[in-house]
């Protein structure tokens, strides 16, 4: 008895209910949560709803404003840009990108940083410093200037923006994982392995990870955020999302120049840059406080 109750794979089944009740009962967990969900169903069915082409030019329709203004009509709900390509239609494709970049990076970077954490926490030693030297040189590089190097480098592409910004943003995951993973192998449940013979690898992946699995959700949360927010920032200075794309930083620098002329060019992709990671943050805190109820005291 003594043994599951000391043994945190045991309890999970049994936490992880009043977890994900906490979850559904905070304020912003429902609020981020409601807004991620809502970019992602306009991401999905979004351009099928609203068919027109967003990268179909019309000189003879360019800068219509939105339908708020006097001027604006429902065939272009918010206007069209300088080529006259429609901005509802770039609005709603450039939400597909930012969402898998944000969540492609943050997996890339999960993926790294929580593989060298759990081995710098489980082993020790030698592996720790070497892994902590890792981090330490990582920090120290300028990751915009890194970024906006490599990828034009390699070439702009999607998939290219989503390797560069994974295999930049994996520190955080580092730091949670090896100091979480350095407090669960000293438990007994862990020695009961070893003493089982179970190899290294076994017990991270089978007794450690399980039991991270919450806080690197958290950690995944507010990294997706942060690759958006690069994303549209490399777009922005013209190394990221290469155009006709439609990346919201890039729509952004599009519109900047005729930004007196037509705002909305500028405050449509903002406003939903910021809406959603904004709502991505938000999820990723409500879940904080409801997987570590007593993180904030």
């Amino acid at each position: 008895m003594e043994s599951v109750m000391n043994n945190p794979a045991a309890n999970a089944a049994t936490a992880r209910p009043t977890a994900w009740r906490r979850a559904l009962r905070n304020r912003n967990v429902r609020l981020g949560g409601g807004v991620v969900l809502f970019w992602i169903v306009c991401a999905i069915a979004g351009p099928w709803v609203w068919s027109t082409d967003p990268f179909q030019q019309s000189l003879a329709a360019r800068m219509l404003p939105a339908v708020w203004d006097a001027r604006g009509n429902w065939a272009h709900p918010l206007g069209t840009d300088h080529l006259g390509r429609d901005v509802l239609a770039r609005l709603l494709h450039g939400a597909r990108i930012s969402l898998a970049i944000g969540f492609g990076a943050a997996g890339i970077g999960a993926l790294i940083g929580v593989t060298l954490g759990a081995c710098a926490g489980f082993h020790g030693g030698r592996t720790d410093r070497a892994i902590g030297f890792v981090l330490a040189c990582k920090l120290a590089m300028p990751g915009m200037l890194l970024a906006m190097s490599l990828i034009y480098f390699l070439s702009p592409s999607v998939l290219t923006v989503i390797a560069v910004i994974g295999m930049l943003h994996w520190t955080l995951y580092l730091i949670v994982t090896r100091s979480a993973t350095q407090r669960i192998r000293q438990l007994d449940y862990v020695r009961a392995s070893r003493v089982a013979g179970a190899s290294s690898g076994r017990i991270i992946v089978s007794d450690i990870l399980p039991n991270l699995s919450s806080v690197i959700l958290v950690v995944f949360s507010f990294e997706a955020g942060a690759a958006i927010l690069a994303e549209a920032a490399l777009s922005f200075l013209g190394v990221g999302v290469p155009s006709p794309n439609p990346s919201w930083g890039l729509m952004i620098a599009e519109g900047k120049a005729a930004m007196l002329l037509r705002p909305s060019l500028v405050i449509v992709p903002g406003t939903a840059l910021f809406v959603l990671v904004a709502g991505i943050n938000m999820l990723g805190d409500g879940l904080r406080d409801a997987i570590q109820p007593g993180a904030r005291e």
